[in-house]
């Protein structure tokens, strides 16, 4: 296991004034056995962050360190990890043991060693009985932990997962979460995991990297980048369904700063007799709670309630109060938080 260091790290393609900035000065510490997951929207640049970790893509400028060791010029076979796809890349005409146990026997590491690695790996993924299979008679669910057993065996120092549950439907998705929640528990091995589906990050992070745009906009843990987001985009990408953000709203009645825009979380806007007059545009029921949509003025807002909230009729005027000690304020002209 290893801590890892990114100091400034930048990602250009092409040199000169042409040149494209992808990563724009990443700086985290990540501390040995902690499991982080990478999460942004699509060409945010997590992806190319992570294969720069892995040695699949150059490092520009700044420094990547490894346990102490400055990695931007080793390959990706000198640096110590172990890499999980999203495509599985597994070995169609091999069985499941000989999947998980190739790169050791490429490494010339002893059959006895590498049967006791399989199957530890195997017992740790419940794929006991799967050894003798083909990757065509399992499921989508089971690919998958045959490729994150195939990175257990090498018992690595870092884990490096890119978007590895993409693939599956939402049951697996959730089951496998479950699965490597455990994994992490058991192994301790320090992990980064790339996703864009804020759900996964929320449940799966220790800590969390928010990118936008090629650019660190947040590092913290799941609570405080959900209660103390650093800026309009964290707010509304982090959350499900994401926080309201108004720039009309009657700020100075709630004693914000003066044009600046105010964030509230769903559930902390609350039905009343009065305050905010809001017209009802719709209403969606998902089991143990309701979402009601309806306009203050210009602005749509989400306010989250229970199921035993009856729903109002559409068109409808009701009325809501955010809570005050649940209120979030936001630079109208950078997004930053106040």
């Amino acid at each position: 296991m290893a801590a890892i260091s990114l100091t400034n790290v930048i990602k250009r393609y092409g040199k000169g004034a042409s040149a494209n900035q992808v990563i724009h000065g990443v700086n985290a510490e990540i501390a040995d056995g902690e499991f982080i997951v990478i999460v942004g929207p699509s060409g945010c640049g997590k992806s190319t962050l992570l294969r720069m970790v892995a040695g699949l893509e150059e490092v520009s400028d700044g420094t990547i360190r490894i346990g102490g060791r400055v990695v931007n010029d080793l390959e990706p076979s000198e640096r110590d990890i172990a890499m999980v796809f999203q495509n599985y890349a597994l070995y169609p005409h091999m069985s499941v043991f000989d999947n998980m146990a190739y790169g050791l026997k490429i490494a010339k590491v002893p059959v006895d060693e590498i049967k006791t690695r399989v199957d530890k790996a195997a017992k740790i993924l419940e794929l006991g009985q799967y050894l003798t299979r083909k990757p065509r008679e399992l499921s989508g669910g089971q690919r998958q932990r045959v490729a994150m057993g195939r990175a257990i065996v090498r018992q690595p120092q870092v884990f490096l997962f890119d978007e590895p549950l993409s693939n599956l439907d939402a049951k697996l998705r959730a089951q496998t979460r479950l699965e490597i929640q455990k994994l992490h528990r058991e192994l301790g091995i320090t992990s980064l995991f790339v996703t864009h589906d804020q759900v996964e990050a929320m449940t799966l992070a220790q800590r969390m990297v928010v990118m936008n745009g090629g650019v660190m906009e947040q590092f913290g843990t799941p609570e405080q980048v959900y209660t103390q987001p650093a800026s309009t985009f964290v707010a509304s990408f982090i959350g499900s369904p994401p926080m309201n953000l108004l720039k009309s709203a009657p700020n100075t009645a709630l004693g914000g700063p003066a044009n600046a825009i105010l964030g509230i979380r769903p559930e902390h806007l609350h039905l009343s007799e009065t305050g905010w007059s809001l017209v009802v545009e719709t209403t969606e029921m998902l089991g143990a709670e309701r979402l009601i949509y309806a306009r203050l003025g210009e602005e749509l807002l989400i306010i989250r309630t229970d199921e035993s909230t009856a729903a109002p009729a559409i068109c409808s005027t009701i009325h809501a109060t955010p809570r005050a000690d649940r209120l979030h304020w936001f630079n109208s002209d950078t997004g930053k938080r106040i």
